[in-house]
């Protein structure tokens, strides 16, 4: 599964990538998080707001930091739909 942090190093984008490779951490499964900063990238995303959370190309959430639980469900969310 890759996981992807949509930022170009806002205090939210670096928060949000912390929690979410803690959170990844202490999971079992085989998970890629990648920092995407160039806004080539991002902006293929259409976001209007950083960061992006993404998880195997789907947008997830945008302008917000998740907290750890929130993060886990659509983690467990999109292992259930792949």
């Amino acid at each position: 599964m890759q996981i992807e942090i949509l930022g170009t190093g806002c205090a939210k984008c670096i928060t949000l990538e912390k929690i979410v490779r803690e959170v990844v951490s202490q999971l079992d499964g085989d998970y890629e998080v990648v920092k995407v900063d160039d806004i080539m990238e991002i902006m293929k995303y259409n976001i209007l707001s950083m960061p992006g959370f993404v998880i195997n190309g789907k947008l997830i959430s945008t302008g917000k930091v998740l907290s750890a639980t929130e993060i886990r469900q659509h983690i467990k969310e999109a292992e259930e739909n792949a």
